[in-house]
């Protein structure tokens, strides 16, 4: 077995060599000292992250699915991430797909012993059918886990858009992804926890790369969610919120118009707007590709 020692995730940080002689305070004070590296390091990443979000959104655009596939805590922060698109904006739960090593189980329970079969990564993808039209978002903190890499060398094969985000620099752990993200923290503050400052960026990574493409894919009006899906009573809050901060109404016509929308807040500002009816707004929307925008200046 050969010794990852060398990668900067595996490496000590010289800054909490004291760690278990530590106060409480001191602790907090060191992890948020060891934290901020984090901002920089995406700052750093960010003309990747703007590809990664170009070719994602063009993608998903012509009729794409972008996938996420990870081992323990990069698979877990993935799963997560696409969970939280169809709430968010609305989108079908196969636009964003979460795929970890070991299945439902290992978001619950540790697996981290599935993650050094590279074939199972390649058979996930198989299993999904993925193809050309779709992204496949490697993430390894590390960057040798055989899961992800065995996933990538799949979606290369089978023409997908191909996307790698580590914590290790390309020397130490090449890739042959169409495009890498390397969110460079370095050590942890407990060696070897890549759960910490790798999992912080990671989130934080997906955060900008999911939203931004749904930014893309007219899933926004400025700043709010028009694509919300109104499944609970705080969603239908947000919603009606929404409609009378963007325009004149009372907070009971917005209710009502929410509900004559079929609790669609893009079609409801869209049909409030340019006085069309529920019918018409609907087509006006579906030939902008759901674009309110583009939708509301082809009037």
């Amino acid at each position: 077995m050969e010794s990852r020692g060398h990668l900067l995730t595996e490496q000590s940080n010289p800054n909490s060599q004291e760690l278990d002689r530590l106060s409480s305070l001191e602790l907090v004070d060191l992890f948020v000292q060891e934290d901020g590296r984090v901002l920089q390091a995406i700052a750093t990443a960010r003309e990747a992250i703007a590809q990664a979000i170009d070719r994602t959104a063009e993608a998903l655009a012509g009729g794409g699915r972008l996938f996420y596939i990870g081992a323990g805590t990069s698979g877990r922060l993935g799963v997560l991430d696409a969970a939280e698109c169809p709430p968010t904006f609305c989108t079908p739960p196969e636009l964003v797909q979460g795929i970890l090593a070991g299945g439902e189980a290992a978001l619950v329970r540790s697996s981290e012993a599935l993650e050094d079969r590279s074939e199972d990564g390649a058979l996930a993808l198989a299993e999904r059918e993925v193809t050309a039209q779709d992204v496949v978002v490697g993430i390894s903190a590390g960057g040798t886990t055989p899961y992800v890499q065995g996933a990538i060398a799949e979606a290369r094969q089978r023409g997908a858009t191909s996307i790698f985000i580590a914590c290790v620099p390309v020397e130490q752990v090449p890739s042959q992804a169409d495009l890498e993200i390397r969110l460079l923290v370095g050590p942890e503050v407990l060696a070897g926890s890549t759960r910490l400052k790798a999992g912080t960026v990671t989130k934080l990574v997906l955060n900008i790369l999911s939203t931004s493409v749904m930014v893309k894919l007219g899933k926004v009006y400025g700043n709010r969610m028009v694509d919300v899906s109104v499944t609970n009573q705080k969603l239908r809050d947000r919603a009606i919120r929404t409609l009378v901060d963007l325009t004149e109404l009372s907070r009971h016509e917005a209710e009502s118009l929410l509900d004559r929308c079929q609790q669609r807040v893009k079609l409801a500002l869209l049909v409030h707007w340019s006085g069309v009816g529920v019918e018409e707004g609907r087509s006006r929307l579906e030939a902008a590709g759901g674009q309110l925008r583009k939708a509301l200046e082809g009037e």
